[in-house]
């Protein structure tokens, strides 16, 4: 399915997306991009749909034709202080502030959001492959997070988050089954399933 430039047909209409919202390690990360109205790219869609290598070969594209863009981590600690939805909303919001041009529209991938300043918005279910300015932020929020995680990977090689980026894979559980918890997991999601006892 093509994906539509634009849902408000203003000019500066920002997308965003966040990344990494049911990991049990890591930041979740935001993105927000503003896309020239003519933008295209065949390779585009749903970063989720993407090769690793596509998402490496759109993201220069993206921050090179954009009107502005900016992405935010919002880290462990601050996640279990005010729980995963509204940190991943908060990473939005941050990111949003950080444009250097202020939007005149803002096009949210999911159901929920808060309003931002006086903007007007929309929450667009699925939205990241319906919307060009969402797939770009979709994309831009992965390979960052992606990125920050083969970084923290160095310093704990053995949750292997190079390769699982810090998802509950069943790798990754054995891991903390294994060698307990970093400064880096969320204390407040369930690490290991329900038959292992984990003491925090």
């Amino acid at each position: 399915m093509r994906l539509k430039s634009s849902f408000s047909k203003l000019n500066l209409e920002c997308g965003t997306d966040e990344a990494g919202r049911g990991c049990l390690a890591g930041p979740v990360t935001a993105a927000a991009v503003i896309l020239p109205r003519n933008f295209k790219n065949d390779l585009l869609n749903d970063s989720k749909l993407l090769s690793e290598k596509k998402r490496s070969i759109l993201k220069p594209i993206i921050e090179c034709e954009a009107v502005t863009f900016s992405y935010t981590h919002i880290y462990p600690t601050k996640i279990d202080k005010i729980n995963i939805l509204n940190a991943s909303i908060l990473a939005m919001h941050n990111a949003i502030q950080q444009l250097s041009t202020r939007p005149d529209f803002i096009i949210v991938d999911g159901n929920k959001f808060k309003p931002y300043r006086d903007i007007p918005f929309e929450t667009i279910i699925k939205g990241d492959s319906k919307y060009t300015s969402i797939a770009a932020a979709s994309v831009l929020a992965k390979t960052y997070r992606d990125a920050y995680m083969e970084d923290i990977d160095k310093e704990y090689p053995m949750y292997n988050w190079k390769q699982n980026k810090g998802y509950p894979t069943k790798e990754h559980r054995e891991a903390i089954r294994r060698y307990g918890i970093t400064k880096y997991h969320r204390k407040t999601f369930r690490l290991l399933p329900e038959q292992y006892h984990l003491d925090l």
